[in-house]
This record gives structure tokens, sequence and C-alpha cells, in this order.
């Protein structure tokens, strides 16, 4: 299980930008990950491919019966072949010319298996030895993974034509698992935005996820966690169920695209040592559940199955080779995860020419922790994007918001009893009536006004680039938003897949700036502007408790990140941000704390 080419992986990013990806980079062994929240997008893009490429395909009508699971389920069938043609193609190209198969080989990481081999090769002269090295290898290749994304939160209940609610099984989040249960891509699903217990009960109904008679799993799952204690709580409730998780997936809570989950200050190494140093206990915890499972509701627990330990990756502000390097071997992460800098590389994402403009110009200043998510969970956002200009058009015109074409992120029922959009024309207009009669002062209406106005059509817009990319709308008609982590500040070119690829493994010269901080260092300082922001948002003693765990949780983490700033560093690894970082944020954490309390004293 999980014996992947690289030690690297792409994560999904928004709704659109990493919705092909398999088909770009799985053909060369590169896992990546689909979203699957806008089943309106994936059957557009289903249909562009299927012309592509000449495949048979018959239209998923919006309102067909279970259509967001069969749409869901014909896409990942469709990359799933087409992902199957272009790689077979590559298997079968000769070797010894410059062609996609050496690119495969040449992409590899130095000290793999397959690596050695091929160099091997390279050095071997025309005979018997030859030849069947190059059986062997051709052998070895494999594709990419094609892994599909839910956010397990965002998991609304839906109704008929006819307003009355739908059964549970319908809802968002569970249509989806079911499209991605019933695909044939045998992959992995990655959980992410939180537990939800009814999406975890439903997976036990799909065979898929369980072992089979050579207990082979054919889809694995694949959790995103922000700490220690959430990955064993949610892997042992799983396991109660006979549910395997394949790997941990660690995010930063804030150096990342999308959606940021911020902890209380738990720094990146702080979480990565806990996980390395008590690693076994995610097998040793779930080893019994699983042989009780399978002995009272199957045929037994075989004794020539294994209960793997669980692949332990990490994802979220990686720039260098030396730092993957460190989490790789300091941390003893399996692999790691880079996401915005594929934004940069057209080969491997969809993104539409005048954003990847936007995202080549965007500095540390463009780059911003914004409240756009109607989900009203904070979101890396960049300035000047098509999306933030056709929301103010619309304000201008007095018609703020959206049409809500889509309604993936309906949540809020303030005014209404079926729930609404934040970011639409319906709720804005409604909540800025309710502003405006309200009794407030004006400075408060304001501010109330702009959080209204803040809200963005993130359903749409996150797929539009890649309807632009790959021209299925003119640009004019699809407003385009984009979710970036902050450091898609440090690259400022296009790339090539090979040059992002050799940068990962440290085969050329870095692509990020030389001036670049260690992704630790950019973790403290993100996460010491979080808690100025949330100071101005608390009130009270219960605020300042709050602050006090920050800080607490923070001067440990950046104390780790000092012992790491004293040891070797690895290629382009820049150590010396880290001390500079530490002792600029310290003081500045000490003195928001100190002004907070200087604040609600005056007030008590």
């Amino acid at each position: 299980m999980g014996n992947f080419p690289h030690s690297f992986s792409i994560p999904v990013m928004g709704t659109g930008h990493s919705i092909d990806s398999p088909i770009r980079v799985g053909p060369y062994g590169i896992n990546s990950v689909i979203s699957v929240v806008d089943d309106l997008l994936v059957e557009k893009i289903r249909k562009y491919y299927c012309k592509l490429y000449d495949l048979e395909c018959s239209t998923i009508g919006r309102t067909s019966e279970d259509g967001r699971a069969r749409r869901i389920t014909a896409y990942l069938d469709t990359v799933n072949k087409i992902v199957e043609k272009k790689f077979s193609a590559i298997k079968n190209q000769p070797f010894f010319e410059k062609n996609d198969k050496a690119k495969y080989f040449e992409m590899l990481p130095d000290g793999s298996v397959m690596k050695e081999k091929y160099n091997q090769l390279l050095n071997t002269e025309k005979g018997s030895l030859r030849d069947r090295l190059s059986y062997e290898l051709s052998r070895m290749m494999k594709s990419g993974s094609i892994d599909v994304n839910i956010m397990a939160k965002v998991d609304k209940l839906n109704y008929t034509k006819g307003g009355a609610p739908m059964s549970k099984e319908f809802s968002d989040a569970s249509a989806a698992l079911r499209g991605y249960a019933k695909s044939k891509a045998p992959s992995s699903l990655i959980l992410s935005a939180g537990f939800n217990p009814r999406l975890y009960n439903y997976i036990t109904e799909f065979k898929d996820f369980y072992r089979d008679a050579a207990g082979e799993i054919k889809k694995k799952i694949i959790l995103k966690v922000s700490d220690f204690r959430s990955a064993l709580i949610q892997g042992k409730y799983l396991a109660k169920k006979g549910l395997e998780v394949f790997e941990y997936r660690i995010e930063s809570g804030l150096n990342c695209g999308g959606h940021a989950f911020p902890s209380d200050g738990h720094l990146m190494p702080s979480l990565l040592r806990e996980f390395r140093e008590q690693r076994d206990q995610l097998t040793k915890a779930v080893q019994p559940l699983i042989e009780t499972y399978y002995e009272e509701n199957a045929t037994g627990f075989s004794d020539d199955w294994r209960i793997t330990e669980p692949r332990l990756t990490v994802q979220g502000g990686i720039g260098v080779s030396g730092e993957a390097d460190r989490l790789l071997n300091s941390f003893a992460m399996d692999a790691t995860g880079w996401g915005s800098p594929f934004l940069l590389v057209p080969e491997a994402t969809t993104v539409d020419k005048p954003t990847r403009q936007v995202l080549e110009n965007a500095g540390e200043k463009e780059l911003y922790l914004s409240g756009v998510s109607p989900l009203g969970v904070p979101f890396n956002n960049v300035r000047d994007t098509g999306s933030e200009q056709w929301h103010q058009e619309r304000i201008e015109k007095d018609k703020p918001g959206s049409p809500c074409p889509k309604g993936f992120l309906k949540s809020n029922t303030e005014f209404t009893d079926q729930p609404i959009c934040t970011a639409s024309t319906q709720y804005q207009l409604l909540k800025l009536n309710q502003i405006a009669q309200s009794e407030m002062a004006e400075n408060e209406k304001e501010e109330q006004r702009e959080n209204v106005l803040g809200k963005a059509c993130l359903c749409d817009h996150l797929g539009n680039g890649a309807l632009i990319n790959l021209g299925i709308l003119a640009e004019r008609r699809a407003p385009q938003a984009i979710c970036p982590g902050p450091n898609i500040a440090y690259y400022d070119g296009e790339y090539t897949l090979r040059e992002m690829v050799d940068h990962i493994y440290g085969h050329s010269k870095s692509l990020a700036d030389q001036d670049r901080p260690h992704m630790f260092a950019k973790e403290i300082t993100l996460y010491v502007n979080y808690v100025d922001e949330l100071a101005e948002q608390l009130d009270g003693k219960s605020g300042l408790k709050k602050l006090q765990k920050f800080q607490n949780n923070l001067n440990k983490g950046m104390a780790y990140c000092l012992e790491i700033a004293d040891s070797e560093p690895y290629q382009d690894e820049n150590l010396s941000s880290i001390p500079l970082a530490v002792f600029k944020q310290k003081e500045r954490l000490q003195s928001i704390l100190e002004s907070y309390e200087e604040r609600i004293s005056v007030k008590g």
C-alpha cells in the first residue's frame, strides 16, 4: 500500500485549479487531488475531455435522479480512462530516446529504486542485461493516483423541486462520497475540514473501503488533520467500523491555500514532533479494533493480512528542497504536499492567464487572510482578482452579492426557512437593510456593511479559471477567484513541470526568492498576525484567557524552532530567518497581550 514513484503530491486547490491535474501529471507517476464539491463544474470538464479524446458522453442533467453522485462517478471514470491511456502510451515508448518515458524517469527523486535502476540502464551496453533492465523498469512504472477531496462539514441537505427535504444520503457530502465510491479509480478519498460522523458512518456502505479476500483495499482513506489527538480520535472511530486510515495528512493551520483552520497557536514543528514520537500509537490503538470488526462482521481477520503503519505526510508552505528534506528526514514524514507553486505550472493546473499573471506579480502585501468565504472560515486570498473586481462593480450598481447559481455553500437561515448563502444578493440586501434600520453607531454599521459585502461567490468563481483555461467560457463571462497560500509570494514566473519537480528535489537552482523566509519562520509571523486580528475581536477576561493560550503555545513552538535553527541546514534551507522571526514576533506577541490587558482594564 502506497509504494509511489514520487515523494511529493499535488494537493487539492480550489474547486477548479486541480480538477484535471491527474490527467496532466498522473501519467508521470505524480499523485494529485481533485475537488468534487462542484459537480456542475465536473460535468462541464467531463464533456470537454470526452470531446477531446473522442469518448462517448451523454449529459447528466442538473435535475437528473441522483445526478450529483452520477456526475462525479462519470467524471472520475473518464479521468481514470484518460490517465490509463496516456500512461500506457508513455510506458510503451522506447528507452534511450528523448521522449516522455525519459521525462518520467528523469523526474524521479534521487535515491529511489527506479531512478537508480534507470541510471544503471543508461550505463549498460547493448545486450541481454540491458534488455532485462528495460523490461523490469517498464514493469515498475506506475501512474499517479487520482485522489478525491471531500470537505466533510460542507454537507448541505437538499430539497426536491417541491421544497420537501430529501433523505440524508442525498446531502452534498454523502452524494459526493457515493459518486467517488462507485467510480472505478483505485485511489484515495481525502476527508478534510472537520469530523462528520454521519458521513463517516456512510462510508461503511461501500465495500471498496474494506479489505477484499487478498487483504487489499481498493479505495483508501486519507484524513487531513491538524493535530495528533484529532488523528487518533478519528482513526479509532473509523477502526471500530473496520475502516483503516491509509494516511494522515498534516497541514499548517495558516501557511496554506484555501480555507485556513488555525489551531490555538500550535506551530507545525511541534505538531510534527508529536506525530514522530507517538507514531506507533496510530497503529497500536486501531489494530485490535480492526481485527475485532472482521471477526464479528466478516469471515475473520486473516493471518496473511498485515495492518500497515499509516503514512504521515505534510503540506502547507513548503518552498524549497531543503525544507522538504527536513520534513522527510528529521521528522520522518513519508511525503510532502506542494500546492501553491504548481499554480504557476500550466502543465499541472488549470489557471487562466490573467489570474496566473496576478499570482506572478503578487508579493507579501497582495496575499492576505480574508473573510470572503460564506462558510465564515478564514480564507487565503490574493488582491485584484477578476472575482474581486466583479463584486465591486455589483456593489457600485447597488446589486451586491451573487445570483447564487450553484448554492453549494448555502447555510444561513437568518431571514429564510431554507438556507441561503451569505454571498448571495438575496442575503446581502436583506442584511444591509437590517443594518440600516438598526440603532447601532454609524461606525459599527459601516464595519458590519463591509463584512457583509466582503463575502464572495466561491462556488462559482473558484471554478471559472479552469473553464477559461480550457476555452469552455470566455473571460468576460467568468469572474475568477483563486486561493493561493502565502508561499506564492516568493515565486515570480511561469514554470514547466520539469522545472518545478527539479526544484522540489533540489536537482536545479532554487526557483524561489533567495530571501524567502523559512516555512517555519513564515508560520510564526502568520500566527502572530492572526493573534493581532483576533485581539481586536475579543473582549473581557475570557478573551484574555484565549490570547494567553495562544501565547503559551506559540512560545513553546518558537523555542523548538530555535533548536531547529541551530541544526545543520539542508540545501537552500534558510534557517537563519527563524531566529529573526522568533525574536521579532515574540516581542510583538507580548505587546499585543499587554495592549489587550490595558484595554479591558480601562473598560472594567
